[in-house]
């Protein structure tokens, strides 16, 4: 029996408590809140999409950072284990659109209950109210961080944890394991307590974004759009003649950009770019061609013949996006639609494919779903999430840098993370 130490009382920390319990361990678990998983209450909007039904080779399509890393996690532990484990202690789940598996009376409280249990019923110890300030290890000569020379490896000892020290005390143990999150949502806890540990032990930290996360635009043109949805629009990002994403989907303007499903994955495939050297463009009719749109615009003008441009359009967009359009494609509104030129069609037609969008930044943290970056891969034994540089230390979930998109995938990771951090610990 070993004594293990879990940091963190989220979806990987209870995960790997749990899976280390199984195991036969000694496991207690500090959670600085008063309460576990205060950032599963507010998943899926307090309705908690706790994973993806996805066989997991499709599952890994979904990963935007760390594919190759999370593949031994994800096979071992998939997202039907995962499934399999909540009903076995007591769940009803369902599964929704686009495989996104929720508890089946919709309340995100009861995903925790559940682990919660579950975790008791293991043996594990819960520590509240008990934040973790410093992580202990065997004395190192030279700090791992100061080391240069890859050769001085072999002949400086690996340090390794033998506890840690809270604010109310010192525990002795053999492993610990970091499952702090990230800094997304900040008011749950995630305020970068496993970066800073890492780090003082000699990890390299994959600079810190924010990732699926809606977009600030520079100009006044949302403005006027807040609260406008769109479905079936095609969201297009370009990166020095480069395309960097292309989705096909809904959005939101709101008042600070634009959000979304289509916002918030192209958010995660470009927060490690330069955002403000971007081109993003809008197709609003995505499913035509121009010169089917063209054909459509005619159809709409003999229609409204006797019509103003702004009123001829009612049919073809939402009203506030008129005035928008129009002013991209540099005609009045209040041209009447029999004097329309063809050339002012042509500019109607690609104001409609390519409306520009220019944004300035990423939201902030506050509002982010995930964190992208963290502990550096290469240093993490993807089998084991224990160190390379210390051992006994071991990662899990958000902490790692490793990001999926929205979906279910990015809690599933924590407890496939999670998983392999408790269960790989040997008796």
């Amino acid at each position: 029996m070993k004594k293990v130490c879990v940091v963190g009382g989220g979806a990987a920390g209870l995960m790997a408590a749990y899976a280390a319990a199984k195991k036969g361990h000694r496991v207690t678990l500090f959670e600085k809140n008063e309460k576990l998983g205060k950032k599963i209450y507010i998943t899926g909007k307090g309705r908690c999409n706790f994973t993806n039904d996805a066989p997991a080779e499709e599952f890994l399509q979904n990963v935007v950072r760390g594919e190759k890393f999370l593949k031994g996690a994800i096979y071992t532990f998939p997202p039907q284990k995962t499934i399999e484990f909540f009903e076995n202690n007591g769940l009803s789940v369902k599964t929704e659109r686009g495989n996104r598996v929720f508890p089946a009376s919709d309340h995100a409280s009861d995903v925790t209950k559940t682990i919660e249990k579950a975790c008791k019923n293991a043996g594990v110890e819960l520590r509240l109210n008990e934040k973790v300030v410093n992580l202990i290890t065997t004395p190192n000569i030279i700090p791992m961080s100061d080391i240069i020379d890859s050769s001085m490896k072999d002949i400086i000892p690996m340090p390794r944890i033998v506890g840690l020290k809270t604010e109310k005390g010192e525990y002795a143990c053999d492993y610990i394991i970091v499952a702090t999150g990230g800094l997304s949502y900040p008011t749950t806890g995630s305020t970068g307590d496993g970066y800073a540990f890492a780090k003082e032990l000699g990890h390299n930290i994959i600079p810190l974004k924010c990732g699926l996360c809606g977009l600030n635009l520079t100009g006044n043109t949302y403005k006027s759009l807040q609260g406008l949805s769109l479905k079936n629009v095609c969201l297009t990002v370009n990166n020095g003649g480069k395309v960097v994403y292309s989705g096909f989907g809904e959005m939101l303007f709101t008042h600070f950009g634009i959000s979304g499903p289509l916002v918030l994955t192209a958010s995660s495939l470009i927060n490690r770019l330069a955002i403000k050297n971007l081109t993003i463009s809008l197709d609003l009719k995505p499913a035509l061609d121009e010169q089917t749109l063209d054909k459509r615009i005619l159809r709409d003008f003999e229609k409204y013949k006797n019509k103003k441009l702004f009123n001829a359009l009612v049919e073809l967009l939402p009203q506030k996006l008129i005035s928008v359009v129009l002013s991209i494609a540099g005609i009045s509104g209040e041209k009447s639609v029999n004097i329309v030129t063809k050339e002012e069609r042509v500019n109607l037609v690609k104001a409609l494919k390519n409306m520009p969008l220019k944004a300035e930044s990423l939201r902030g943290f506050e509002e982010a779903i995930i964190t992208s970056g963290g502990i550096e891969l290469s240093e993490v034994n993807p089998k084991t999430m224990e160190s390379k540089k210390v051992s006994g230390l071991k990662f899990a979930g958000e902490v790692l840098d490793v990001d999926a998109f929205t979906g279910g995938f990015n809690m599933q990771i924590a407890f496939a993370t999670g998983f392999a951090a408790g269960n790989s610990i040997k008796e």
